[in-house]
């Protein structure tokens, strides 16, 4: 309960909340409570029992005040408290058994404090104190390191089967396991996103009940919701009915966004090319694009389209390219120079196609950069995954070179792009 939880959660919650038991302990809560600026109000009947229902319906306070008098198991009734209780809530405890062993055993589990009562107004007003300098303490991560700045990351794929979402997928493992940021990975492919599988997880409701009712979407909400794929990686995904379609202005996933940036350190989004179009905002607070491409003739008409799109709707965003699946000592669509070419910038990273990798990392239910550790097809994800996070915690040289363009439409310059195909293959491709 008392987990580190960002700053901008805890500000929308209330500040202080009691469950008592009796009127005399609401009695000697009241006057400390106005002292601290806190509504008497908040101070309710019911115990730990009433404080279990309430929290799981309702955001936690930033100070939680339960009387355990009338448990019978403490120290359960205690965990029970903890599957309701957001992570940064200071929880200060109060009853009538006087056993040391009781209080370590509290303090081990989530409490911050253990009044016995009768509770006098000095030791309240010591542990209220005691739980406001908690709060007001500056946060840092572990190891004593600086908070660090949140960094989000959008993955695109030029086409269908680009490999995008595979991508999305060992970007978020290698963030959080090889360079140990706390990372949220949203997929917004709604009826047939695969961030979930690719972990061995179930998606659950988590993202389509935001969908449709994004008023409840809060710090609490991406706590139970998302699904936990290690201590630094999780992930909100979905797998909805194909019968039942998702109608939404955005604002679910705009406030998704906002959330997980009070959360994590880090954000990969899997954002389908339709998303794209339909909610441009989405990458509006977004520091970085990662666009999946292959070496094919209409990934490149594709990427030709995206690239000044993201220019033009998102010019603060860093882009870095990614030929994704490419087959070595294969007669290649188009070459990786010719590529380079048409779309007047380069690739930054190359990753080879590997099927037995792929088909091992599928069968273990694992990311592709965690199934192939060892592997030369891992490298580049690596080396991504690096440049990604650097770029995050400073300011680095925008990936998109201005080298100006040759004149001509955007088709004109795809339709120059079919010349570059082998003739007999774009004799084919008319008939």
């Amino acid at each position: 309960m008392n987990a580190p939880w960002k700053p901008a959660g805890v500000a929308h919650r209330e500040p202080f909340v009691a469950f008592v038991c009796d009127e005399t302990t609401a009695e000697a809560i009241r006057p400390v409570a106005t002292e601290m600026g806190w509504s008497t109000d908040k101070v309710n009947k019911g115990g730990l029992r009433n404080a279990v229902q309430s929290l799981s319906v309702s955001a936690s306070p930033q100070i939680l005040f339960v009387d355990l008098a009338e448990s019978g198991d403490p120290l359960s009734d205690i965990n029970s408290l903890a599957e309701v209780c957001e992570p940064g809530t200071v929880v200060i405890a109060a009853g009538q058994i006087n056993d040391v062993r009781l209080y370590r055993d509290l303090v081990a589990s989530g409490i911050q404090d253990y009044l016995l009562k009768p509770i006098s107004p000095d030791a309240l007003r010591e542990a209220f104190s005691h739980a406001q300098a908690m709060l007001n303490a500056p946060k840092a991560v572990e190891g004593g390191a600086v908070d660090r700045p949140h960094h989000a990351v959008a993955v695109i794929g030029t086409r269908g089967g680009t490999g995008a979402s595979t991508i999305a997928t060992s970007l978020a493992w290698l963030m959080s396991e090889k360079q140990q940021r706390t990372t949220a990975m949203l997929d917004l492919d709604v009826h047939f996103g695969t961030g979930a599988l690719a972990l061995d997880l179930e998606p659950g409701r988590g993202l389509t009940d935001a969908i449709e009712n994004p008023s409840r979407i809060d710090g609490l909400f991406i706590e139970r919701a998302m699904i936990r794929a290690s201590d630094k990686l999780s992930v909100l995904s979905a797998e909805a009915p194909i019968s039942s379609p998702i109608v939404t202005d955005g604002s679910a996933f705009f406030q998704l966004q906002e959330e997980m940036r009070a959360a994590f350190e880090c954000t990969v989004v899997d954002l389908p090319r339709n998303m794209l179009v339909a909610h441009p905002h989405l990458v509006s607070d977004m520091q970085c694009a990662v666009i999946v491409t292959e070496l094919t003739l209409a990934a490149a008409r594709d990427t030709i389209r995206i690239l000044p799109w993201l220019k033009s709707n998102a010019p603060h965003m860093s882009v870095m390219l990614v030929a994704n699946r490419v087959h070595p000592g294969q007669q290649l669509e188009i070459s990786r120079k010719d590529f380079e070419g048409s779309i007047e910038r380069k690739i930054d990273f190359v990753v080879p196609f590997d099927q037995k990798l792929a088909a091992q990392a599928a069968k273990l239910g694992k990311p592709l950069a965690e199934a192939g550790k060892g592997s030369k097809t891992i490298v580049p994800l690596a080396q991504l995954a690096t440049r990604l996070c650097a770029a995050g915690d400073a300011e680095g040289e925008k990936n998109t070179p201005d080298k100006g363009t040759k004149g001509g439409s955007l088709m004109e310059r795809f339709t120059d792009l079919k010349s570059l195909l082998p003739k007999k293959q774009a004799g084919a491709k008319a008939k």
